[in-house]
């Protein structure tokens, strides 16, 4: 029995693996942090060492978009995902 499932997960996982290693670890490093891009947490850094106002200052594109990657993930995340999730376990 257990050799069975290792050998489905091996045949599901080795796949994927593969492709995130071409892809630099890209795909399990976007899973393993909910969502968040490499910038995403090197920016949330930023923002707790040097503050808000500062990270303004230092270039106020990179912080629009840092703000507007986190209300978009933040949406789907915590108000899409569970409507979408709640209509389907109800109708």
């Amino acid at each position: 029995m257990y050799t069975f499932m290792t050998q489905i997960k091996n045949l599901i996982l080795r796949p994927f693996l593969y492709f995130d290693k071409k892809v630099d670890g890209a795909v399990v490093f976007f899973i393993k942090h909910w969502g968040k891009s490499r910038f995403m947490i090197s920016m949330s850094k930023k923002a707790q060492v040097w503050g808000l106002e500062r990270l303004w200052r230092m270039g106020p594109k990179a912080f629009i978009y840092f703000f507007l990657f986190y209300l978009v993930r933040d949406t789907i995340l915590y108000i899409i995902i569970p409507i979408y999730i709640s209509r389907a376990l109800t109708d």
